[in-house]
């Protein structure tokens, strides 16, 4: 079996677990980590609009290749 390395970022979210050990605190973390990224997208989204590169157009192209590949 290979040896896996873990990143920073791993490391110090099993840190950040190892206080806790709850259901409740793992959803909370969970909801946390959501909510970051999913800000860190709408961010990345409207400055796609706001240049030009992304537009109701491209959305919809967007949609239509994700729904052929399911």
């Amino acid at each position: 079996m290979e040896a896996t390395t873990l990143t920073p970022t791993q490391q110090h979210l099993l840190k950040l677990f190892s206080f806790d050990q709850s259901e409740s605190y793992a959803r909370e973390i969970q909801e946390v980590l959501t909510r970051h990224f999913q800000e860190k997208l709408d961010k990345e989204a409207d400055r796609l609009w706001d240049e030009g590169i992304l537009d109701q157009q491209r959305l919809d192209e967007l949609h239509h290749e994700m729904l052929r590949r399911v």
